[in-house]
């Protein structure tokens, strides 16, 4: 385990580890020698062999502290990247955990000896539980430390040769605090990963929401600006190069004035071309790449799936639409759809978009369950930012009309109705 993981706290609780077993091998080698037990060196030479293996594994970062402690700082380390496993996941995925395993092994091994020899050895058992609970998964460290619990009380029994309350509270109680400081622990950490990947999911949504808030911005802003522009400049300019064509026809050809008419017709031409290619480059993505119809057909596709089927049909005779229709007639579908999908529940759903003489019209039609119209909220506004309100004002903007019928478990129409005034329309065609 790398020591640079670890905090403050668990970096103390790791050394407070190895003071606790190394203090506990130095009490089992004293008392041996102090009280002349007949194995007194068999006793100092196996405590020393314990100690020196337990400092290998302890120099090769082995044994850590009181088991979740080091692996939440190792997790907080990694946390920042992607979002962090289980804690027995990333102990079973740890480099080197079968040696640690096998060096876990060796010290019981040797302890077990210590037992044989010592009565005081059973003692070394409280660090073992910790080190049994922190480098073995939980299903195998529990029994782990019940087996060496039981180690400990039978070499007790052996040893004194009677039955004491004494040899069986101690060694249980000392395991059953180790499993629930190290399981605490866990619990604690998982709750800690838990906060944290909630606080790294917030962030990014926190960032997507600024992002489409900026996008939506600039994709109003970019309607707006196309919109002035058509219908002042693009307008103005259309009429001024209207009324001088007018002027040119009526002027004699050797007229003084004819050459300037001409010029400022010109003039007024190329500025509306310009205005024109202002308009486009602002018009929605949707909308830059064909027609309105081929926009609305995308759509279509693009809301289809598995349990909602989107089709759409054109009626009529089409004609080019000033850019404020289809951009009204677009976003209407738009939100319309987002309705549909979030509150309809429909299994089908039509788009029909109709050229008329003096009007053109956009039908929404879905077979879902429907709601009241009069009692559908002032203030309702979808997903694409267009409720029925807003929807309404868009279409009144424009001299349109907005009509919603609906009944509950009957489906819902919308229609959309743009006017299209002859005098209108032949200057659109004539611009």
């Amino acid at each position: 385990m790398d020591s640079r993981s670890h905090t403050p706290v668990t970096a103390a609780l790791r050394l407070c580890l190895h003071a606790l077993l190394t203090g506990l091998l130095a009490l089992v080698a004293v008392r041996a020698v102090g009280e002349g037990a007949p194995h007194a060196g068999a006793v100092v030479a196996l405590t020393l062999v314990t100690a020196g293996v337990y400092g290998a594994g302890a120099l090769a970062g082995r044994p850590g502290p009181a088991g979740a402690g080091v692996r939440a700082g190792a997790g907080a380390r990694a946390g920042a990247e992607a979002p962090a496993p289980s804690v027995r996941q990333r102990a079973s995925m740890r480099p080197g955990t079968r040696a640690a395993a096998l060096w876990l092994a060796a010290l019981c091994a040797l302890w077990l000896g210590l037992l044989v020899l010592s009565p005081d050895a059973l003692w070394v058992a409280f660090p073992l539980y910790f080190l049994q609970l922190h480098l073995l998964p939980t299903r195998w460290g529990v029994p782990a430390v019940v087996v060496t619990a039981a180690a400990a009380i039978t070499s007790f029994v052996v040893h004194r040769q009677e039955i004491a309350p004494g040899a069986f509270i101690g060694p249980l109680l000392g395991a059953a605090v180790a499993i629930a400081t190290v399981l605490g622990y866990d619990a604690l950490f998982r709750e800690s990963e838990r906060r944290r990947e909630l606080i790294v999911e917030l962030v990014a949504t926190r960032a997507e929401l600024a992002e489409a808030e900026r996008t939506a911005g600039t994709l109003a802003e970019r309607e707006r600006l196309a919109r002035e522009i058509h219908d002042t400049l693009a307008q103005g300019l259309s009429s001024i190069q209207l009324l001088l064509r007018a002027a040119e026809r009526t002027l004699p050809g050797d007229a003084p004035a004819a050459a300037h008419v001409r010029a400022a017709r010109e003039a007024a031409q190329a500025n509306l071309a310009e205005a024109r290619s202002f308009v486009r480059a602002l018009t929605p993505p949707d909308l830059e790449h064909g027609s309105l119809a081929a926009a609305l057909e995308r759509l279509c596709a693009r809301t289809t799936g598995p349990d909602l089927t989107v089709r759409f049909a054109v009626s009529g005779t089409p004609v080019e639409l000033p850019t404020p229709y289809e951009v009204a007639l677009l976003r209407t579908a738009q939100s319309a759809l987002a309705n549909t999908v979030r509150h309809a529940r429909a299994g089908r759903a039509e788009i029909t978009l109709s050229f008329m003489d003096t009007s053109v019209a956009l039908d929404v039609v879905d077979d879902g369950r429907g709601f009241d119209p009069s009692r559908a909220p002032v203030a309702e506004r979808g997903d694409g930012g267009f409720g029925l309100p807003a929807m309404r004002s868009r279409a009144a903007t424009l001299g349109g009309t907005l009509s919603v019928e609906s009944a509950p478990g009957q489906g819902t129409a919308l229609a959309v109705t743009l006017p299209l005034a002859g005098p209108r329309r032949s200057q659109e065609h004539a611009a």
